[in-house]
């Protein structure tokens, strides 16, 4: 059963883990990444370590006796609502956090079964992997072990490829009845997939591409404490796993500019707290545009669309441009719905991909209703600026990122939006307006609503991105633009028109 709930309050995330005195991972990382999600973080340290970018050098293990008296204390006053559970040490440590969730039962355990650091450092004893396969996996709503640690807690080999690890991630997810966050980043390639196996063996896959950095440290405590954060506010695990996968990207691209140690340095958790503008990625993006978009209401083309007076053979040859970009731009748009991080943004993307070509079909018949169209121009050459356009539209979803493409793709929604609703308020009078379709069309209320949901992508994608990132995705909406002002202006300019 699916467990909801909507706190109108911090929540307040126990993180029971050692500590890394690099602030990269364990403890450290568990309360930035708390506190990045708006949350209220507490800690119960089992162990202590001495290590740094480069490696662990010693662990120390406190008596397990001190660590029931730390959670006890934290139990018998402060509420918590959701637990994550890290490095244990031994068996005797696994024992007293067994018997303590027990006795407590918190509403949400995500459990990250630390066993070897990243470096190939053993961080977990035999009996004490024994101790939490017997007793802790059946006290988690959700384990994400790394591969190896998925292996170990299978007692089988390490799985090298995204199938093996599925049907590993099934196997464990199925003898414990738990969820299995099953994690790719230790395959090869471009891609880092991760999936979410439920108890009964479904899974929801994530994709993801693998961030060329060597600023890795701790990205296995900061996402299973994203998780165990994100899940109060979230209507499901999936939901949780998804931000958290997201928001963690973003961290990870950004690490390199903290220029922390000398080795695998730690990812930026606080990435996206504070924006440098305090302003949204959208908000940016229309901001800086405002030229342009201003340039675009200047064109003699709009300005005569407006009034009625735009002769129809310069409609009609926008119209045959319009329906060779929207075959191009239907192409980006189904390639950003392969790319898209979770089921919803998928299916959107694809049905706008449908959508847009529906548009091209209803533009192509339309032209026997422009009474000076040349039959003989049903196959239209593309303009320079039509090509151009989808040129670069195709471009940037060659490269293969979501949050970019988006950006890309995002003035083709937003530009016609915005001119449509001011030219709907300007001819709503005029019912025989010559282009009163085309302005109802893109002055629709439905449209503005997809373009909002569109925007709401765009914001959510920068969230969740580094710097690099969000700085490709305001060129790549800048650029869009002013290909939107290209080709508005292209058809009044015909073949002279300079791109």
């Amino acid at each position: 059963m699916t467990r909801t709930a909507t706190p109108t309050r911090p929540v307040s995330v126990l993180a029971v883990a050692g500590s890394d005195p690099s602030g990269g991972a364990g403890i450290q990382a568990d309360l930035k990444t708390v506190a990045a999600h708006g949350g209220y973080g507490m800690s119960a340290i089992t162990a202590l370590t001495a290590q740094n970018t480069q490696g662990v050098r010693a662990v120390h293990v406190p008596p397990a006796s001190f660590l029931r008296e730390q959670l006890d204390a934290l139990s018998d006053d402060v509420r918590i609502d959701a637990v994550k559970i890290g490095m244990l040490g031994t068996a005797e440590v696994v024992d007293v956090v067994a018997d303590w969730l027990a006795r407590q039962a918190p509403r949400y355990v995500v459990l990250d079964p630390v066993m070897v650091s990243q470096s190939g450092h053993r961080l977990l004893p035999a009996d004490a992997v024994s101790a939490l396969r017997d007793r802790l996996l059946e006290c988690a709503d959700v384990v994400t072990p790394n591969l190896p640690e998925l292996a170990d807690l299978l007692r089988c080999a390490e799985a090298t490829c995204w199938q093996d690890a599925l049907t590993q991630g099934r196997e464990l997810a199925r003898r414990h009845q738990v969820h299995v966050l099953v994690k790719g980043g230790h395959l090869g390639g471009p891609l880092s997939p991760d999936a979410l196996v439920d108890a009964d063996g479904t899974v929801h896959e994530l994709r993801g591409h693998r961030v060329a950095t060597p600023h890795t440290h701790g990205t296995g405590c900061t996402l299973s404490t994203a998780v165990a954060t994100l899940r109060p506010s979230r209507p499901s695990w999936y939901e949780a796993v998804r931000d958290a996968k997201a928001w963690l990207a973003g961290a990870i691209e950004a690490g390199a500019g903290l220029e922390i140690g000398q080795g695998a340095g730690p990812v930026d958790h606080l990435h996206d707290t504070v924006p440098s503008s305090g302003r949204s990625f959208t908000t940016q993006a229309w901001d800086a545009t405002a030229a342009v978009r201003a340039a675009i209401d200047d064109l003699p083309f709009v300005q005569a669309l407006a009034d009625g007076t735009l002769p129809e053979p310069v409609f009609a040859e926008y119209l045959r441009q319009d329906g060779l970009y929207l075959q191009q731009y239907a192409r980006a748009l189904a390639t950003l719905a392969a790319l898209a991080p979770d089921a919803d943004q998928q299916l959107w993307w694809a049905q706008s991909a449908q959508q847009a070509l529906a548009v091209e079909r209803q533009l192509h018949e339309s032209w026997v209703d422009v009474p000076d169209a040349d039959p003989a121009l049903d196959v239209p050459a593309a303009s320079a600026a039509c090509t151009a356009y989808t040129s670069y539209l195709l471009a940037v979803a060659q490269r293969g990122d979501y949050a970019e493409l988006l950006a890309a793709v995002l003035p083709c929604f937003w530009v016609y939006a915005d001119v449509g609703e001011r030219l709907l308020e300007r001819t709503r009078d005029q019912p025989d307006h010559p282009y009163r379709r085309w302005i109802d069309q893109y002055g629709d209320t439905a449209f503005a609503a997809r373009t909002i949901e569109a925007r709401e992508m765009a914001d959510r994608a920068a969230a969740c991105s580094g710097p690099a990132t969000r700085a490709r995705m305001l060129e790549a909406f800048g650029t869009a633009t002013r290909y939107e002002w290209m080709f508005w202006d292209a058809p009044w300019q015909g073949v002279h028109w300079p791109v």
